[in-house]
């Protein structure tokens, strides 16, 4: 259930049909700030998988010394009263002479591949499940590209990432790229995507952005409300419905944040409007300032951008919500 909120009207206006997107005027710093859709240039390698503990091909096994003709004695089989022959003129040898030294063996550590590869899976609801593997970077920051559309993530402690993305492209690219130029990229087919609508907002740091969508005629707190606290799942492929993706990692400083809407427009049981607006919390982040953010809107194979910018109320006003006009 929302809460009742206040409202602070903000400037904008976003048309309320399936598939019309965000109607703000367009700005350079918005486009500097996110890059629009200019190619990131990544040092992307093709990668053959390494067994690190497949023993090296230098490494020779110790070698086994073979002894052959033992004949067993035993100290009581002469007589008590043997006598045991002199020692003199004995040359005593060394046990660190040369003679009998060990067999050594070369030693080889196991190595490390620290090529990057990343792969993507065509999934339903034209989904994109992402695997990242840089074996050589955990707990790495590496930002998402995918038609224009960007977010920041977190590698694992061993390199890896795996999230799911709602595809922009029906030739789907998508580039990782990490700070130190080092990135990977991988390309697909998701025809599905031909089903569906989408709309996309994102922004950068503690902006405070989020998306709503009321379907049909739906209230805020009612079920045809999608929001990040009513997201709905892209596996509702049986009464298919939309839903809302988020995108990033919040714990990240300055990092890059989305939300996707997507609705289903072939399979869906309803028709009608879906009202979409952008709102944004007054916070002790963004009291005071002006907060930028930046639509995306997947048009019959054409990704639409425009740019937004707010000019967030004093910190009294804390807790309340810039709404965008519909």
């Amino acid at each position: 259930m929302v809460e009742t909120r206040e409202i602070v009207t903000a400037v904008g206006t976003l048309a309320c049909a399936v598939g019309i997107g965000f109607f703000m005027q367009s700005g350079d710093d918005a486009q500097q700030r996110y890059g629009g859709t200019e190619e990131v240039a990544v040092n992307a390698a093709s990668f053959t998988a390494v067994n690190p503990f497949e023993p090296a091909a230098n490494v020779k096994s110790q070698e086994i010394l073979e002894v052959e003709d033992i004949v067993l004695t035993s100290a009581l089989s002469e007589p008590a009263e043997t006598i045991l022959p002199q020692l003199d003129n004995i040359e005593l040898v060394s046990a660190t002479s040369s003679t009998l030294e060990a067999p050594k063996a070369e030693l080889a550590l196991p190595s490390v591949s620290c090529e990057i590869t990343a792969e993507g899976i065509a999934s339903k609801a034209a989904m994109i499940q992402l695997k990242l593997n840089a074996p050589c970077l955990p707990n790495e920051r590496v930002t998402v590209h995918h038609r224009g559309m960007m977010f920041t993530q977190t590698t694992s402690a061993e390199g890896t990432l795996e999230t799911m993305v709602p595809a922009l492209d029906v030739n789907a690219l998508v580039i990782f790229a990490f700070s130190n130029g080092d990135g990977a990229v991988t390309q697909l087919e998701v025809p599905e995507l031909r089903q569906y609508n989408r709309t996309a907002i994102q922004w950068k740091g503690d902006a405070g952005f989020e998306m709503h969508a009321r379907e049909f005629g739906a209230n805020y707190g009612e079920d045809g409300h999608v929001w990040k606290e009513a997201a709905r799942s892209s596996s509702a492929v049986d009464a298919p419905r939309g839903f809302l993706t988020r995108l990033g990692n919040t714990n990240i400083a300055e990092g890059l944040m989305a939300e996707v809407y997507t609705f289903p427009t072939v399979m869906s049981a309803q028709s009608g409007i879906v009202d979409l607006s952008v709102e944004a919390e007054v916070t002790a982040m963004n009291c005071g300032h002006e907060v930028e953010a930046q639509s995306l809107e997947v048009i019959e194979g054409d990704v639409i951008m425009r740019d937004l910018t707010l000019a967030v109320p004093d910190c009294d006003a804390k807790g309340t919500f810039m709404v965008s006009k519909t």
